[in-house]
């Protein structure tokens, strides 16, 4: 952290006291807990009050330049939590102003103060070096599970360094009595049989590697570990985009628990040194505050997928629950992998969770890669179906469905040629069936055998919500997105998709609210924006609708669903003119771009012209844009259901089970 460039000990803003050199915050002399970023981005924006500090300022801030880490995502998440210690609000900043693509400014006046407040102690923790006789390759130094900053709970820390040194002395112990094993393991903690555990988080493994560029390969191992406990029906595990956003967050486990709503909390660090893996895990039942277990194992890195497999089962086998001979074949099945390959899917899996254009790009080299080093390789192959699905879907992507199609479908295919056990492949090729074939009893067999596989796979469950609103069967549709966002709470991807099923189910003022709560997460979000403006446009509120489709227009560059939605509204709000600028400015995008034809004919649905408005429907069946599957529900075509047309149409698509 830079020191403070302000000549003061304190500064205050409303109720707020922030102290820049403790880097702690109160409100009304009470101390609020505030995670690491959040607290760096606020102790820069008060350094650079008035000004815009760019999201890239905060991005070399906050991460060194060759850290592996979702920039935005992280950046947004941290905000938002910033947002929720100052009960500040995006739309209405009383302090922090977002700039949309741009940055942040603090707004609100500050008064200095120079009285010192009172000091928190810091804990500085050493550093063991473990001889060569561990690892044979090289010395490595394992630092602690964590550094102790002002704010830190002091508990936390005690119990994250007392796992780092228990860890050290069974090394120690090992070396001592000259035993050469892979499973190092300690005395477990338990003291009596814990209440039964039916919910559980992996919080993200340290990284305790000297390169930090290794930190996608400890984001990489606790992903395993989460897919390995999802296998297990009567767990539920949080899924990775929840988990993640504790990472490097200083909140207590009991107050982890509470917001996930889960029993217990996993948590660990990762070493990576040659061609070893070395991982340390501790189970604490939160009720109790108990620490259940605690382990370490030690695998060569071609091994890894076993270790983990072997770190699953011991927890497993501490929470008590019963498995059905399935679920044990599952856990108990590991796969043999080649470490160059594994290295590239954990890559692929950094870019594909961004979710962006440009990160499905990125995330297909990299699964391509990994297939080429192991053509044996289930993961790689459903990796690259998962971004060959989505990258071709017409909210989504830049290219005709039918041009990916067969790739996702190939890939998907092999994927499950070579484990047809992976709930990801299941769902791979299942969304194939739905988005690119219209195949939709083998789409939903597959759904739901993704979800026999994996019964805490969200993404199985937020996919098969698709499958039931474009069958209009609504409220089973926003049941699955329930149970979806149960796994994953804190998934700004799964709160969107909430709002989108409120909108199509015309639960319009519960999808406005959802949608505002999912742009409190990140604002410059556009598919958001879009749906927002479109549940507004429903309830006739064109000003306000107009308003947030311009944003969603602008965030996105102008992709065609945005400006489809905008164009719409200014025909339905009778700005004719500004409806066939938008329909201009499409037609002239598609010489250089794919555009859907599903959204000219959704702005020429708000102009009134129906039979326009079917003649590029109509395109849009034959070219298999996906948009076009949602036709039986789809609010923005009330207008045309009269239409005999459109009634051929929907018999064509046969959007029945």
């Amino acid at each position: 952290m830079n020191q403070s460039t302000l000549p003061v000990n304190s500064v205050r803003f409303g109720v707020f006291e922030f102290d820049l050199r403790s880097r702690e915050l109160r409100k009304h002399g009470i101390r609020i807990k505030l995670q690491e970023q959040p607290c760096q981005i606020l102790a820069f924006l008060l350094e650079r009050r008035g000004e815009m500090v760019t999201r890239e300022e905060l991005q070399r801030h906050l991460w060194p330049s060759d850290t592996f880490v979702d920039f935005d995502h992280s950046l947004n998440t941290a905000v938002m939590r910033l947002r929720e210690a100052l009960n500040d609000s995006s739309d209405s900043p009383r302090f922090i102003e977002t700039l949309p693509r741009r940055g942040y400014r603090f707004v609100a006046p500050l008064e200095e103060m120079s009285a010192p407040v009172a000091e928190t102690t810091s804990v500085q923790s050493g550093e063991v070096t473990v001889s060569q006789a561990a690892f044979p390759q090289e010395s490595l130094t394992l630092s602690p599970l964590s550094k102790v900053l002002p704010g830190t709970s002091a508990r936390k820390t005690s119990r994250r360094s007392a796992l780092a040194l228990a860890t050290m002395l069974v090394l120690v112990l090992a070396l001592a009595s000259g035993l050469g094993f892979r499973y190092l393991r300690r005395p477990s903690v338990v003291t009596a049989h814990p209440k039964q555990i039916a919910s559980i988080v992996v919080l993200p493994l340290e990284n305790l590697s000297a390169d930090k560029d290794q930190a996608y390969f400890a984001d990489g191992m606790t992903d395993e570990l989460i897919a390995n406990l999802a296998k297990i029906r009567s767990l539920r595990v949080i899924s990775r985009t929840s988990a993640m956003g504790y990472k490097g967050t200083h909140k207590t486990l009991s107050e982890i628990a509470r917001d996930l709503n889960v029993d217990a909390v996993v948590e660990g660090t990762v070493l990576r040194s040659g061609d070893r893996v070395r991982i340390t895990a501790e189970l604490v039942q939160v009720a109790t505050d108990r620490h259940l277990w605690a382990d370490t194992y030690e695998s060569p890195f071609g091994d890894v997928l076993t270790l983990q497999s072997q770190v699953a089962s011991a927890i497993v086998n501490e929470i008590r629950i019963n498995l059905t001979p399935e679920e044990q074949q599952r856990l108990a099945t590991t796969r043999q992998i080649s470490a160059e390959s594994y290295e590239d899917y954990l890559k692929g899996r950094y870019y594909w969770n961004k979710r962006s254009e440009e990160g499905l790009t990125k995330a297909i080299e990299y699964f391509q890669l990994a297939t080429q080093k192991d053509p044996h390789s289930a993961l790689a192959f459903a990796g690259l179906a998962d971004c060959y699905s989505i990258i071709g879907s017409a909210i989504v992507g830049s290219v005709p469905s039918q041009a990916v199609a067969p790739k996702a479908r190939a890939a998907a295919l092999k994927a499950l040629e070579l484990d047809n056990s992976l709930a990801e492949a299941q769902t791979s090729l299942a969304t194939v069936q739905f988005n690119y074939d219209w195949n939709w009893p083998a789409a939903a067999g597959g759904f739901q055998r993704a979800i026999e596989l994996n019964p805490s796979y969200a993404t199985a469950y937020q996919r098969y919500s698709l499958y039931l609103m474009a069958m209009s069967r609504t409220a089973e549709s926003l049941a699955q997105m329930n149970r979806a966002r149960e796994l994953d709470p804190l998934s700004i991807s799964m709160s969107f998709s909430l709002g989108w099923r409120l909108y199509m189910a015309r639960q319009y003022d519960q999808a406005i609210s959802q949608l505002r709560n999912t742009l409190e997460m990140d604002p410059n979000f556009a598919l958001p924006r879009m749906v927002l403006g479109q549940a507004y446009e429903q309830k006739g509120l064109y000003p306000q609708a107009i308003a947030e489709l311009q944003k969603a227009a602008a965030f996105s560059h102008d992709s065609p669903p945005m400006l489809g939605s905008l164009g719409r509204a200014f025909g339905l709000a009778g700005n004719k003119a500004a409806a066939d600028k938008i329909l201009a400015q499409m037609l002239e995008q598609s010489k250089k771009r794919y555009v859907s034809p599903f959204y000219v004919s959704v702005v020429y649905a708000g102009l009134h012209e129906n039979e326009k408005a079917m003649d590029w429907l109509e395109k849009a069946y034959e070219d298999r844009s996906n948009a076009i599957i949602f036709l039986k529900v789809d609010p923005d075509f009330d207008g045309l259901r009269s239409n005999p047309r459109f009634q051929a149409l929907l018999r064509r698509l046969t959007l029945q089970e």
